[in-house]
């Protein structure tokens, strides 16, 4: 069999090409980690890692959650507008060693990003985040579009 890379679904599932004019006798399982399966890598590169988030809603707000450990709170950048959420940040790996040194490596390292379509409209000025024990916590109060003033006219 010939050494061509495999398809995603050939790795997944660890099914194994035959061409026709030769007959498979075992199959070749390739070892693939859960990173590479989703896309993150670790550092090893200029891709960036895609955080995981819990998203939800109350009667007058919608909460997003997201894992930050390891990074400054200034070393994450939010952006909020009215439908959309982008989070940014970087964490860099302290320690110094070289791959033949570890057991197992499975923390991501390195830049990484976050964009979620809002369900709803919010109110941007009114948008607050917290970090506590590296639970990155977005509070964005929901846009109230019956909400109504009334205007005096005044004379010039």
């Amino acid at each position: 069999m010939s050494k061509e890379k495999k398809s995603l679904f050939e790795r997944i599932t660890g099914i194994v090409k035959v061409d026709d004019n030769e007959e498979e006798t075992g199959t070749e399982i390739e070892d693939v980690n859960d990173n590479e399966l989703m896309g993150v890598s670790n550092g090893s590169s200029d891709e960036e890692g895609q955080l995981a988030i819990d998203m939800y809603q109350t009667p007058t707000e919608i909460i997003l959650k997201t894992m930050v450990a390891g990074v400054k709170p200034e070393d994450i950048d939010i952006s909020v507008t009215r439908d959309m959420v982008t989070i940014r940040g970087k964490r860099e790996d302290l320690v110094e060693s070289s791959g033949d040194d570890y057991f197992d490596k499975e923390l991501y390292w390195g830049a990484f990003s976050r964009t979620v379509i809002l369900p709803q409209e919010v109110e941007v000025e009114d948008a607050e985040a917290t970090n506590k024990n590296g639970l990155l916590t977005i509070r964005m109060p929901k846009l109230d579009k019956n909400r109504q003033t009334k205007l005096k006219v005044r004379s010039s």
